[in-house]
C-alpha cells in the first residue's frame, strides 16, 4: 500500500482524461446527458444520486480510511442520520460513550427516541460496563475516540471484539466517529470497526471553509444500503463543497503533525499554570486512556480541554480574553479556536448525565506559530486569575 500522503494527494484524482488538468474540475451539473434511454454515461444521471466531484472524494476517503466504500454527506449529522435510519428500528437499542458529542446526544435522545429507539450511555473505556449495558435488541455501539469534549478514550479492537463475539443472527455493529482523530492519527476499521464516521468540516477539510461528514466501511452490503438510503433522503454535498474538502485532504498528514507539535506545547503551558486545575489530553501519561491511545493512534492529537481552577466565571473569562484562539464552534481548522462547551457545543446536553463541568474549555490548536499561542494563552490565564 503506498503512503498516506501519496494516497491523500493521488487517490480518485487522476488527471483529467480530456484536457489533462492535474486538479479534478468541480462538477457543477446538476444533470447528465443519457447515453440513451435509461443508459448513463460513466454513472452519471443526476447529481443527487452520483456526481464526479463527489465520487473522487469518496474514492480519496475510502483508501485514507482503508475501506472499500466511502459515502460524503452534507454534514456529519446528516452521515450519522442516514446511517442510524439503516441500522436501527423502533424497538431497538444502542449504546452511546457517557461523553458523546452533543449533536449526536440531541438526535439519539430527542429525535430517534420518539421513534421507539431505545439507548443506554456507557463509559467506553470499561468493557465490563459495554458488556453489561447489552441487551439482545442492541443493535449500534456508537464510538467516538478520542470524545467531544472530555477526550475519553476507548479500546477500538477491545470494543469490536465485544460487539462481533455477541451470539446473535444481528450482533451490533460498531461505529467509530474518528473526527477528532482523522484517518492519519487512527483507521479504526482496521481495528475490527464496521463504519467510519466523520464530520469532514473538521480536520479532513481542515480550513473551515466547507460542511461535510463522510460514512467509510467494508460492507458491500451495508455500502449498498447506504447509497440507496443516502439517495432516497438527498443528504449529499455540492460539488464545490466536495471539491474544497478533497482540496484539504491533500495536506491532512502535515497539518495533524503541526496540530500535535502545537498542542503538546499547549498542554506543557497548561499543566503547569496554576490557573489550571486539570488538564484532559490523551497524550498525558496520567490520562486514563493513555496507553490505549498510545497503542491505536500515531500521535494524540490537537485537541486540549481543560478545568479552570476558578470555575465557570474564569472559564467564561478565558474564553472571552484570548485574542489569537477565537471564540467559536467547531474545529480542526488551521486557526486555533476556542470553547465554553457547557455554554456552546453541548448546551444540548445541559441537565442530563451528560452534562458537562461548567469550568471546562475546549481549545482546537491551530498551526499557527506555537510561541504566539502560548503568550495568548498565558495572558487569558493570568487575566482570568487576577
Amino acid at each position: 500500500m503506498q503512503g498516506f500522503s501519496t494516497r491523500a494527494i493521488h487517490s480518485g484524482q487522476e488527471p483529467d482524461p480530456t484536457t489533462g488538468a492535474v486538479i479534478l474540475p468541480i462538477h457543477t451539473s446538476s444533470t447528465f446527458a443519457q447515453d440513451g434511454v435509461g443508459g448513463t454515461r460513466g454513472g452519471y444521471e443526476y447529481s443527487r444520486s452520483a456526481n464526479p466531484t463527489r465520487t473522487a472524494l469518496q474514492d480519496c476517503l475510502a483508501a485514507l480510511e482503508g475501506g472499500r466504500h466511502a459515502h460524503a454527506f452534507g454534514s456529519g449529522m446528516g452521515a450519522t442520520d442516514t446511517l442510524l435510519r439503516i441500522l436501527l428500528r423502533p424497538g431497538d437499542h444502542m449504546v452511546i460513550p457517557h461523553d458523546a458529542y452533543g449533536g449526536t446526544f440531541r438526535l439519539v435522545d430527542k429525535v430517534l427516541s420518539g421513534w421507539g429507539v431505545e439507548y443506554t450511555a456507557v463509559d467506553l473505556g470499561d468493557l465490563d460496563a459495554l458488556r453489561a449495558a447489552l441487551r439482545p435488541s442492541t443493535k449500534v455501539i456508537w464510538c467516538e475516540t478520542p470524545t467531544n469534549p472530555l477526550l475519553g478514550v476507548a479500546d477500538i479492537a477491545g470494543l469490536a471484539e465485544v460487539a462481533h463475539g455477541v451470539s446473535s443472527p444481528h450482533p451490533p455493529r460498531l461505529v467509530v466517529d474518528n473526527t477528532f482523530a482523522s484517518p492519519y492519527l487512527q483507521t479504526p476499521l482496521a481495528l475490527g470497526a464496521d463504519v467510519v464516521l466523520h464530520s469532514t468540516t473538521k480536520y479532513v477539510g481542515g480550513h473551515s471553509d466547507a460542511v461535510g461528514g463522510a460514512l467509510v466501511t467494508s460492507d458491500d452490503e451495508l455500502a449498498e444500503r447506504i447509497t440507496f438510503t443516502q439517495n432516497s433522503v438527498g443528504s449529499v454535498p455540492g460539488p464545490f463543497d466536495a471539491y474544497l474538502t478533497l482540496r484539504g485532504a491533500k495536506t491532512l498528514a502535515v497539518r495533524m503533525e503541526r496540530h500535535s507539535d502545537n498542542a503538546e506545547r499547549v498542554v506543557e503551558l497548561l499543566s503547569a499554570h496554576p490557573g489550571v486545575s486539570s488538564v484532559l489530553y490523551p497524550g498525558l501519561p496520567g490520562h486514563p486512556g493513555h496507553e490505549v491511545a498510545a497503542k491505536q493512534m500515531r500521535r494524540f492529537g490537537g485537541m486540549v480541554s481543560f478545568l479552570a481552577a476558578g470555575g465557570r466565571d474564569a472559564a467564561l473569562k478565558i474564553c472571552a480574553t484570548t485574542k489569537l484562539f477565537t471564540l467559536a464552534e467547531s474545529l480542526g481548522g488551521v486557526e486555533s479556536l476556542i470553547e465554553h462547551p457547557g455554554q456552546m457545543t453541548h448546551a444540548s446536553v445541559a441537565g442530563s448525565m451528560l452534562e458537562v463541568p461548567d469550568s471546562l474549555v475546549r481549545l482546537s490548536v491551530g498551526i499557527e506559530d506555537v510561541d504566539d499561542l502560548l503568550d495568548d494563552l498565558r495572558t487569558a490565564l493570568d487575566a482570568a486569575g487576577a
